[in-house]
């Protein structure tokens, strides 16, 4: 598992910062650099860049951009006021600055996590009819069902071409090849009964995170 931060989430509290003192030089910059990580976000997803070629861009162009807003973010924090906006936007900032740095390291990570909390939205709005769950141990389990179901969504996968194909042996799969279960995007698959061999073939190591 790999602990990132979410860009989105810092833009929003400098961006209140500039919200409150439109004069307010030092988070108006700062805002400014982080649009340019996701502009060239963008720029990567539009043009169809795999992990690998991602992960090239990054360090070749948001590593610098990500090394000048921390000393931005340090001279800002430096002259500001704690408990003003833009002093607990740095605070939360510098604070998470290594997983905020963790997209740097691996081309798969998103920028912000977005997509996880679109996924959960609909369990956040129907929250009360989740209180069934039973017991402390039910929670985590539904979480992880969850996971795998949000997870088929996003890699364009059906849920139950999954699951026939990796259940079954499950139990007497290796732990240490635990990543051979998932699989890069791809076509939508067809309904099951496809071979469950053919659907397994197409697995390979891609994580979710």
């Amino acid at each position: 598992m790999v602990h990132a931060g979410c860009w989105a989430h810092v833009r929003r509290y400098f961006f209140q910062a500039v919200q409150l003192n439109s004069k307010d030089l030092l988070a108006l910059g700062i805002v400014t650099e982080i649009d340019k990580l996701f502009e060239l976000e963008a720029e990567a997803k539009a043009v169809g860049l795999g992990a690998a070629e991602r992960l090239g861009l990054r360090r070749e162009k948001a590593e610098p951009i990500v090394e000048g807003l921390k000393q931005r973010i340090e001279s800002a924090r430096a002259i500001t006021l704690p408990r003003s906006a833009l002093g607990k936007a740095c605070d939360y900032a510098l604070g998470r600055w290594g997983p905020l740095s963790r997209f740097l390291e691996y081309g798969q990570l998103e920028l912000s996590n977005n997509l996880a909390e679109n996924a959960i939205r609909p369990i956040a709005i129907g929250r009360k009819n989740w209180l069934h769950v039973g017991s402390e141990r039910a929670g985590p389990r539904v979480a992880a069902i969850i996971s795998i179901v949000e997870s088929c969504r996003r890699l364009n996968m059906r849920v139950r071409n999954y699951l026939a194909s990796v259940l079954p042996g499950l139990a007497d799969f290796p732990i240490n090849r635990i990543g051979e279960l998932t699989r890069l995007p791809g076509p939508l698959e067809p309904d099951y009964p496809a071979s469950k061999s053919a659907v397994a073939a197409n697995f390979r190591l891609s994580f979710f995170r």
